[in-house]
């Protein structure tokens, strides 16, 4: 399957770039080529301009992003409402770019160091992790990419990979992987590898939590072939703890995976969504929550999605050409 009509049209490029200077740089690595001086030298106002320095900017003193919206996760107490915030919020700051070695984004990371603890695990610092799988993923991916690779972190989730090659928050309740949990794992892992760490434990972790989504055509059931849960194919940005397609995808051309038929319903998934526009829209947001907005309305032209759908596309054609 080629992909020829689905490659980047000038207005839709125009688009990308006429946006935050998070979309910009990212179009200009992956989309159009641009020298990477140029690439570089757009990256660098992600610390001070548009959503990046916008959420550097509300940053407090004790390194946290502010308490949550009313309503949003009472069940929790306030302290863990808290510090989710602060790790969503970390996690788009990664997505977005901001360059690690920017003086904004070392003070941000020195906040969050110095006082963020996890006070019901005897103020445990908070990027030590904490006892979830899926949230000591995360953690362990914005470590190692604003700070230093935690060994220890990383060897708690190599200790927790299940039979099947994946993670599960419920385990040991449940030996079944759960396709959040490793997926969240899966960004992490490549994230420590990238920051100095690769070794051969670490590469084969990666490589059975990679077969298990592969086997499993990124969406369905290994043993019906059904559709494991249709909210995967409908496409977020932030997409927080959650999996979908588009996610998946797009881990696989950020590790450079070579792409394979067991990916072929997956895109199929992601040019379906496409709209007639030429453009991918925004499916749904999710409840969880940053200080901050992106995106204009679910059903409206997502420059994320757009983004992230177009550099699977041409992975997937470089791939299999």
């Amino acid at each position: 399957m080629r992909l020829h009509d689905y490659a980047p049209r000038p207005a839709h490029l125009k688009w990308l770039l006429d946006s935050d200077p998070a979309i910009r740089w990212q179009a200009m690595r992956d989309l159009t080529g641009e020298a990477p001086e140029a690439i570089a030298a757009e990256r660098s106002r992600v610390a001070t301009e548009g959503w990046g320095a916008q959420l550097l900017a509300i940053q407090s003193p004790a390194g946290d992003w502010g308490g949550s919206p009313r309503g949003w996760r009472d069940d929790l107490p306030k302290e863990d409402r808290g510090l989710l915030i602060a790790l969503y919020t970390l996690v788009v700051l990664r997505d977005l770019g901001l360059d690690p070695a920017s003086k904004q984004a070392r003070k941000m990371i020195a906040r969050v160091d110095r006082r963020l603890v996890f006070k019901r695990l005897n103020n445990r610092p908070f990027l030590r992790g904490e006892t979830e799988p899926c949230i000591n993923g995360r953690i362990l991916a914005i470590g190692s990419y604003f700070k230093e690779p935690n060994d220890a972190l990383a060897n708690q989730l190599l200790g927790e990979q299940l039979e099947d090659g994946g993670w599960n928050c419920e385990a040991p309740k449940s030996r079944r992987s759960s396709f959040h949990t490793t997926i969240c794992v899966l960004e992490g892992l490549l994230e420590y590898e990238r920051a100095g760490r690769k070794s051969a434990a670490v590469t084969q972790a990666r490589n059975g939590a990679e077969n298990y989504l592969l086997d499993r055509r990124m969406f369905r059931s290994l043993r019906t072939g059904e559709v494991i849960d249709k909210r995967w194919l409908r496409f977020s940005f932030p997409t927080f703890w959650r999996y979908d397609v588009l996610r998946g995808l797009d881990y696989l051309r950020n590790a450079r995976i070579e792409a394979d038929s067991r990916v072929g319903d997956a895109i199929e998934t992601v040019i379906e969504r496409r709209h007639r526009n030429g453009r991918w829209p925004l499916n749904l947001l999710h409840p969880e929550h940053i200080p901050l907005e992106m995106e204009t309305g679910v059903g409206r032209a997502s420059r994320w999605n757009t983004l992230r759908a177009l550099r699977v596309l041409r992975w997937y054609n470089n791939s299999t050409g």
